[in-house]
């Protein structure tokens, strides 16, 4: 005979698992889903939404947010802004996040995070980056990322 689970315990230590920061963004995900649907694949709604969430954040992460949004909607005009998590993240046509950024003070990161998800064109062979640790934004920095995001949407 097999001992009984107690599932009302494993449950209980399960949920006990997120942060707050974590709960936070899964509750902001859950508004986001529900403004998208509202106001479809709207770019304006989009851009409000993604100022609105860098104009929240604390510097540096705050400029750096601003630079990377000129530098996707420059890199690639056809991407749609919007939030994802409470971050500022760039969809395809279809509504799939392509990139996005994650500031270093949402999770008390000691680094800004730049990623890609897996609908971005970057394969190469049988492993390659989708996300980069950013301290902050240079020239050069600037320009690879200009590049992998014209890559991502090609």
């Amino acid at each position: 005979m097999s001992p009984k689970i107690d599932t009302k315990k494993s449950t209980k230590t399960s949920s006990e698992g997120f942060t707050a920061e974590e709960k936070a963004a899964m509750k902001a995900r859950a508004q986001e889903l529900k403004a998208e649907a509202r106001a479809g694949k709207d770019r304006a709604e989009g851009e409000k939404a993604i100022l609105a969430a860098i104009t929240a954040m604390k510097e540096p992460d705050r400029s750096m947010a601003k630079r990377l949004h000129e530098i996707v909607t420059a890199s690639a005009p056809a991407l749609l802004p919007k939030t994802w998590y409470g971050m500022p993240a760039y969809a395809n046509a279809d509504g799939k996040v392509v990139c996005f950024f994650q500031a270093a003070q949402k999770f008390g990161s000691r680094y800004a995070t730049f990623g890609f998800s897996d609908t971005a064109n970057l394969d190469e062979g049988n492993m390659w980056t989708t996300s980069f640790a950013l301290m902050k934004l240079t020239a050069a920095e600037e320009a690879k990322i200009s590049a992998l995001v014209k890559k991502a949407v090609s």
